[in-house]
């Protein structure tokens, strides 16, 4: 393989959240008196930066640790609502056939994550799963895995889906492979100069090999 470890964020990248993600904000937006999100706003937010939405949303940065762990919780209770991207399950399968590392990196919690791999019996897939409760911190934990498991950068491919993954990716000196199908749009993926782009899961196997 071109890309002996594979490391693939979770929300949006393998599950489809966006829906579920909105609605979970939602109810914390009416807790807390935060703007709400409108569906027909979803779009045009697609094309905002994190830094940018949070600001949209009126959001102070030092509430995010604490929003999140709650958006957490909420989610666990939904877990069962959720689906796997279209063609990812399979693909994904494919992929770990000659993956020498093959594992997770998310903002969401570990317990979130194997409780959906486990429902759609794939969780054996992974070498490992790693949370970050920071939505900046994925460059430290990506170099992080590259010393435990005694991976070279060179050997890496990071997946996700919004512009944070390709920063991240991108400061730790990693390939990344940004995914249209998520949160982010594709034109706002593009301006971020990512490794590679693609619009469907199954290129990852041309990409990887």
């Amino acid at each position: 393989m071109k890309y002996n470890a594979l490391i693939f964020d979770f929300d949006g990248t393998i599950v489809d959240t966006l829906t579920e993600a909105a609605e979970i904000y939602n109810v914390l937006a009416e807790d807390y008196g935060y703007k709400k999100v409108k569906i027909d706003e979803i779009p045009s937010m697609r094309h905002y930066n994190m830094k940018k939405l949070i600001k949209e949303l009126g959001i102070s940065k030092l509430r995010i640790p604490f929003l999140l762990a709650k958006g957490r919780r909420l989610l666990k209770k939904r877990i069962d609502q959720l689906s796997p991207i279209v063609d990812m399950v399979e693909t994904m399968k494919e992929l770990r056939k000659d993956a020498v590392n093959f594992g997770i990196l998310t903002s969401n919690s570990t317990e979130n994550v194997e409780l959906f791999l486990d429902r759609y019996g794939i969780k054996d897939l992974f070498t490992f799963i790693s949370s970050t409760s920071k939505l900046s911190g994925k460059s430290k934990h990506i170099n992080s895995i590259s010393r435990t498991f005694s991976i070279d950068k060179a050997d890496m491919l990071y997946i996700g889906d919004e512009i944070r993954d390709v920063k991240a990716s991108q400061k730790a000196g990693i390939a990344v492979a940004a995914v249209t199908w998520g949160f982010n749009s594709k034109d706002s993926l593009s301006l971020e100069n990512p490794t590679y782009l693609i619009d469907t899961p199954k290129q990852l196997l041309e990409i990887a090999r």
